[in-house]
């Protein structure tokens, strides 16, 4: 519809009203707009943790080879005069070449035990081969599988040969003898560690790996033939583990510059401060003045004292090696090389700074496995900085004995971390500065401020978890719970549940440290913040999830008593946390559940059972549940308990979160396994009940044999499939229904077999079968369970049920009965599950061994399409199922193949003009108990296995779901909140259309309206309209037909979406609401059996799904089953039920909504208003109408607290919700003498109340006065009448096929009797009728499918 482009610019309308209603909008709560309705619950997927080393090592044993033969240089290397001449820093020619060799090895060992105090170190000096043989295997068979270093110094023997060997010497040292690579690898073995420093050390590298791919392939050939030569001997050691670092590549010599030390690769290895320190002096000598080589010798301190200038370098040089390693490295090799063994860590660390020396000497040392080359790296500047400011306070420290100021290195990294952090974008490279924020948490000044970083850090997401343990933050910590300090309290558990969140691994190493401890102190600490005890009852929760050792532990440390104090805490996340951990610690585990029951903390935590917080309620029946589920030994006392909590989890049966009804039916899973004995006996007493009891079933209603033919429809499109839907199949619509229960073979007896409403296959009508897909899982079909459930709820039951009519297994198995026909498939599928394992116990532990005999077998002949496969069996049967096998029928029932139990089977649709399978069908005898094809458990190890697969099968994922809060981002804005997200500019962008409609439309009132009889839609509905429900501000309007609805945009005249609502057969919808009109809109459909189902994404290109349902009226069963709804009836029959409603009783459920208090009134055919809170998704009051006949039309005004209810006896009754159930009843007008169609509560602070009855008499109350204060009369046998909010505007339709419509003094503006367009043939009668919220357009729905749009003149518009 367009607007005049002067209206949309007319002055008239200031800007402050368009920005008043905007700030309203966004004021307005939403409802069903939260997390547990938005997603699914279920955990997150766990990442694979590789941070964790699979093979710690240690280095235990070290060979330290050296052949020197001091005084005698070998024959291949001319030696530059002078030359570098140190040998770990001794010059071996100021002393006897002996005792010079003998102090070298000395040394050196020295320098290794820095690194590796507690191996075992041998020299082997200017050794011969054998000397060397026996050192390596005695060294590999001391360390068995650990690593073992072998060191060797070869400056005194010619350089090693290509053929893969190096020297050694003869007894007499008048010989170089060769060793072979080869043989060395088989004395050394795996896994091994080799320093080669001598020229041409490249050429080992590559002969080492030649030899050890040949021992690969001999290794494989004695595998593959054992008879081979190769596979007697015995077997070559893998060379897979080795490392090997090489001073320079195979084609180089070792720098001989007199400044530099002759094992310059080994000093770098053993000593790198000392090395770089001179490095630097060389190279920036002018820089530092007044610093000598003999200051440098003189720094203070001790390498392992960090608070000394020594220390001090030595902590920056490990930190900045170990991110350079970390930056370049692959992942798994950084985490091989430098997290799996102490001394190659530290080898490796110096090997980058033996890169940076040796390649400004042109030489460039080789590692296997290759690293990337480091030498570039930006940090080394940084490292030469911290040189410099540590050299530059030297000659102060020394002489003058000033103190030492420490390096601002550390602060500056952490700095650096902090604006990466804050200023960056989501998807960029992980900060560099990480592992130095690990470094930091060793020192106590930067402590709290890198555990404070840390934690923002892994506030990110899991993948920054995942980043930070491979860095290697675990082990520290781990160590920072032993400490003390409260102000890390806050920091620590932050940290410590987002890392379980991502990794739940972890509980086993905090256990073994005491960590838990820690945890249960700040729990237990009533001074900390609500937020940081809910994390550490989280970690609590983690550590006892399963883990026995964990759950014994914190047993131990009074882990029960500590969370019921805190079980009433404000803070809903820790209530939720609480209940979650108290249910993990005693799942499983009896001791803790014994201590439960000394607390009572199972009436602790009734409590929450009512708690305002679905997600605190469901947290507390998963404790319950897990309680009742322990498999000890029972004693009279425990059954007393379990019953006590059975009884107490009954009552949440109506509670108005799917969430809570799902935990609901697996806490009475776990109580159905204990009991299973009990359940069977009740099982099999209600089976044999529902076969004796006949319902007034759906196909019942109409005479045996009286099924009227169904006027065609034209072809039916087909609808949406629906996610939610698994378990009823989208459906073909009503009226192939209807089709199909013709097809019945009515059956001898002469009541038409009853079908479940399973029946709908998402097959086209064509091939459509009747027989549920699920028939063929379950033993109890949909409508059986539906039958049980409603014979249970008469009276006449008590004689007939032999086990004590009260007993708690009979009321559980009767809330099981009621959740299987719960409005949301997941909790009926769910209970189904658990009614069905039982019933299937019982009947194979009562079934008698042959069942069916030959004789009274028959077999349905393949159903041909045109029939909807719809043989029944002539004794009466169940209706046929898809049965997967065409089983021989033997003297048992026929047990499929066995299948996977997870995996779903798609429903069952033959193609089109396919054949239905063939369907065996059983005597009347075991009516519904053919064991279904996927049962497929042998008898013998039925009973093990089975308990099982109720148990295992049943889990609803909400607390894995729960804890995917602490693996998410919490510092993060919401996106809501942020200004410049494209959730926030949407709704901005909705909000101002909203502005304009309403503007709009207000002025168009204001030009006041003569006539509205310009049809601007019509189309012909699927259905037959029985709701209509314009969208407030978008062109989109809903209609209902039974059990179906379809969109429409009005504007554009074309369907949008047309989708199954998923009640059962025999109940309609009969009203509709928008929700979140104003911004994300989802839609409510009530039915006449009290259930309400809130659906999203409809009439847009996304599938329409299920966001929540429940029941909204409990003790509504319709008593007017599929009759006033499909145009079965003539006419005359349709009038009569509308002029006489009250004999029917079917005003079905009537609702209305209160966007802004977010409050939804229900009522109908029932004798009380039920107020719903959607925020808290309960019921918050029932108001007794005190009437003695049904609700017909509700409206209620916010701003007063009123609720005005119109009735079937004609009253019209005033609520003031604010008042007590006996006083609430302010007002009762008795002034209609008929069923009251429509009651409207005007908005305004003075509003008045209009009502209409059937007899059409529209009265004006004011609610404060007795009497009315106006009266008109419009039209007799009203059908269905709207009054638009605005304009004052009222409807009428009529069983006389025409529509009038009035405006607020009574006079008809227009009267409709006929279709537009040459054809023009007359309105149907009328089925409903309904104005739009704001524009002057009414829609009406009539009962000839037509579904219509009228508005006022078009120049008005």
């Amino acid at each position: 519809m367009k607007m005049d482009s002067d209206l949309l610019h007319s002055p008239a309308v200031g800007l402050a009203e368009e920005e008043e209603a905007d700030m309203n909008d966004w004021k307005l709560p939403l409802a069903f707009m939260k997390k547990r309705h938005l997603e699914k619950i279920e955990g997150s997927k766990a990442l694979a943790q590789s941070w964790r080393m699979k093979d710690r090592m240690k280095t235990v044993s070290v060979a330290l080879v050296l052949c020197l033969n001091v005084g005698v240089d070998p024959p291949d290397v001319v030696k530059t005069s002078p030359c570098a001449r140190l040998e770990c820093w001794i010059d071996p020619l100021s002393m006897s070449p002996q005792k010079a060799l003998e102090t070298i090895g000395a040394n050196l060992q020295k320098q290794y035990e820095n690194w590796q105090p507690r191996a075992r170190y041998k020299q082997s000096l200017d050794p011969t081969v054998d000397e060397v043989k026996k050192l390596c295997t005695s060294l590999r068979r001391n360390a068995k599988e650990e690593r073992v270093l072998f060191h060797y110094n070869g400056h005194g023997v010619p350089r090693p040969t290509v053929n893969g060997e190096i020297w050694v010497f003869n007894k007499n040292y008048t010989q170089y003898i060769p060793l072979s690579i080869y043989d060395l690898q088989t004395w050394m073995g795996s896994p091994s560690i080799f320093v080669y420093d001598c020229s041409n050390a490249g050429i080992i590298v590559k002969s080492f790996k030649q030899f050890a791919l040949q021992r690969e392939q001999e290794l494989e050939v004695a595998a593959i033939n054992p008879s081979h030569p190769l596979a007697q001997m015995p077997l070559p050691p893998s060379m897979k583990n080795c490392i090997q670092l090489a001073a320079c590549e195979a084609n180089e010599l070792l720098p001989m510059n007199p400044d530099l030390p002759a094992d310059l690769f080994t000093s770098c290895l053993t000593t790198p401060i000392k090395i770089a320190l001179r490095f630097c002096m060389q190279k920036s000598a002018k820089l530092v003045p007044g610093v000598t080589l003999d200051l440098i010798e003189k720094i203070p301190g001790r390498l392992n004292d960090r608070r000394t200038p020594l220390g001090e370098l030595n902590w920056i040089f490990t930190a900045i090696t170990d991110t350079i390693a970390w930056n370049v490295l692959p992942r798994d090799l950084f985490q091989k090389l430098f997290r799996q063994d102490l001394l190659v860590a530290s080898l490796f660390r110096n090997f980058l700074l033996a890169e940076r020396i040796m390649r400004s000497y042109n030489c460039t040392p080789v590692s296997s496995p290759r690293l990337p080359p480091t030498y570039m790296h930006a940090m080394w500047q940084a490292w030469d900085l911290a040189v410099d400011i540590c050299l530059s306070q030297l000659p102060t420290i020394i002489e003058e004995g000033t103190a030492f100021r420490h390096s601002p290195f550390f602060a500056e990294q952490l700095t650096a971390f902090q604006v990466w952090l804050t200023m960056g974008v989501e998807n960029r490279n992980p900060p560099e500065q990480l592992p130095i924020v690990l470094q930091v948490l060793l020192s106590q000044v930067h402590r709290l401020r890198a555990l404070d970083l840390l934690g923002r850090f892994l506030d990110l997401g899991p993948w920054a978890v995942s980043l930070a343990l491979s860095v290697g933050i675990f082990p520290y910590v781990l160590k920072l719970l032993q400490s003390s300090a409260r102000e890390l309290r806050p920091l620590l558990v932050f940290i410590w549940a987002k890392i379980l969140a991502v990794d739940s691994s972890c509980q086993a190493d905090l256990v073994k440290d005491n960590g838990h401890k820690y945890f249960l102190s700040v729990l237990a600490d009533s001074y900390m913040p609500a937020e940081h005890r809910t994390m550490a009852v989280f970690i609590l929760a983690v550590i006892v999830n399963s883990y026995n050792t964990g759950q014994e532990a914190c047993l131990q440390g009074n882990l029960i008593a500590i969370c019921l104090e805190q079980l009433s805490d404000p803070h809903p996340l820790l209530r939720q946390w609480v209940a979650i951990c108290l249910g993990r610690i005693w799942q499983n585990f009896d001791p803790a559940r014994w201590c439960g029951v000394r607390d009572s903390a199972h009436e602790k935590l009734y409590t929450l059972l009512s708690d305002p917080i679905p997600e605190v309620r469901c947290a507390a029946v998963f404790a319950l549940g897990t309680f009742v589920g322990n498999s000890a030994e029972r004693t009279d006392h425990s059954t007393t308990i379990d019953h006590n909590v059975a009884m107490m989890l009954a009552q949440l049966l109506n509670d108005g979160s799917p969430v809570v009804r799902k935990e609901l039916v697996v806490a009475l899973s776990h109580l159905v396994v204990q009991y299973e004995s009990n359940f069977c006996t009740v099982a099999l007493q209600f089976i044999e009940e529902e076969k004796n009891y006949a319902v007034p079933s759906p196909a019942n209603t109409a005479e045996p044999g009286n099924l009227t033919p169904v006027r065609d429809s034209p072809a039916i499109p087909r609808l949406r499939s629906v996610n939610s839907y698994t378990n009823i199949r989208t459906a073909t619509t009503a009226r192939n229904l209807n089709k199909s229960l013709q097809n019945l073979n009515v059956n001898e007896e002469g009541g038409p077999a009853a079908f479940s409403p399973g029946n709908l296959s998402t097959s086209s009508s064509a091939s459509s079968t009747l027989g549920s897909p699920d028939n063929d899982e379950y033993i109890l079909s949909f409508e059986t369970i539906d039958k049980m459930r409603r014979v249970s709820s008469y009276s006449s039951l008590n004689s007939l049920i032999g086990v004590s009519f009260n007993s708690v297994y009979t009321q559980i198995w009767r809330v099981l009965l009621h959740l299987a026909a719960d409005p949301f498939p997941e909790v009926s599928d769910l209970a189904m599950k658990v009614l069905n394992s039982i019933a299937y116990k019982a009947t194979m532990n009562a079934r008698p061994q042959r069942i069916l005999d030959s004789g009274s077998l028959t077999q349905s002949a393949p159903a041909s399409p045109t029939s909807k496969g719809t043989h029944i069996h002539q004794a009466g049967g169940s209706p046929p199922m898809p049965s997967t096998s065409s089983s021989s029928l033997t003297n048992e029932v026929p047990k499929p193949p066995a299948r996977e139990q997870p995996a779903t089977r798609p429903p069952y649709t033959p193609t089109l003009g396919g054949q239905a399978p063939h369907s065996h069908q059983f005597p009347r005898t075991r009516k519904m108990f053919d064991k279904g094809p996927e049962q497929a458990a042998e008898d013998g190890e039925e009973s093990a296995g089975h308990r099982n697969y109720i148990s295992a099968a049943l889990q609803t994922g909400l607390c894995d779901w729960s804890a995917k809060y602490f693996a998410q981002p919490v510092m993060k804005i919401p996106e809501e909140h942020d200004l410049e997200s494209q959730v926030r500019m949407e709704r901005q962008w909705r909000f101002l259309r909203n502005a304009r409609v309403r503007r709009q439309s207000r002025v168009i009132t204001q030009r006041g309206i003569s006539r509205l009889d310009d049809q601007i839609f019509i189309n012909r509905n699927p259905g037959v309209p029985s709701v209509v429900k314009f969208h407030p501000f978008n062109t989109c309007i809903a209609v209902a037909d039974k059990d179906s609805i379809c969109f429409w945009d009005w504007e554009k005249g074309e369907r949008l979406d047309y989708f199954y609502n998923g009640n059962p057969r025999y109940t309609r919808i009969t009203a509709m609401e928008y929700l979140n009109g104003h911004d994300c809109s989802l839609l409510l459909t009530a039915t006449d059996d009290g259930a309400l189902r809130v659906w999203k994404n409809f009439a847009d290109q996304k599938n329409p799904e299920m966001v929540t349902a429940w029941q909204g009226l409990s003790d509504m069963l319709p008593t007017t089953r599929g009759q006033a709804s499909t145009s079965t009836h003539s006419l005359a029959r349709r009038v009569s039920i509308y002029l006489d409603r009250s004999k029917q009783g079917g005003a079905g459920m009537v609702v209305d909504w209160e966007q802004d208090t977010g409050l939804l009134m229900t009522s109908g055919d029932v004798r009380i208003v039920r107020i719903w809170d959607t925020d808290r998704e309960m019921k918050v009051q029932d108001i007794p109408t005190g009437a003695d006949s049904c609700v017909t039309s509700l409206s209620c005004d916010s701003q007063r607290s009123l609720i005005v209810a119109g009735l079937g006896d004609g009253s019209v009754r005033v609520f003031d919700r604010r008042m007590g159930p006996n006083e609430c009843r302010v007002m009762t007008y008795r002034e209609h003498g008929a069923w009251v169609v429509k009651v409207h509560l005007q908005k305004e602070t003075g509003g008045n109340i209009i009502s209409v009855s059937v007899n059409g008499d529209v009265r004006f109350f004011e609610p404060r006065s007795p009497d009315s204060i106006n009266v008109l009369q419009t039209v007799k046998g009203l059908t269905a009448l709207d009054i638009h909010p605005q304009d004052n505007l009222f409807a009428c339709g009529s069983m006389n096929q025409f529509i009038a419509v009035y405006n607020a003094n009574g006079d008809v503006i227009s009267n409709i009797k006929y279709y537009d367009g040459f054809m023009g043939q007359r309105i149907g009668a009328i089925s409903c009728l309904a104005f739009h919220p704001h524009w002057p357009h009414l829609a009406v729905g009539s009962n000839d499918y037509y579904m219509s749009i009228y508005s006022a003149e078009k120049r008005l518009r």
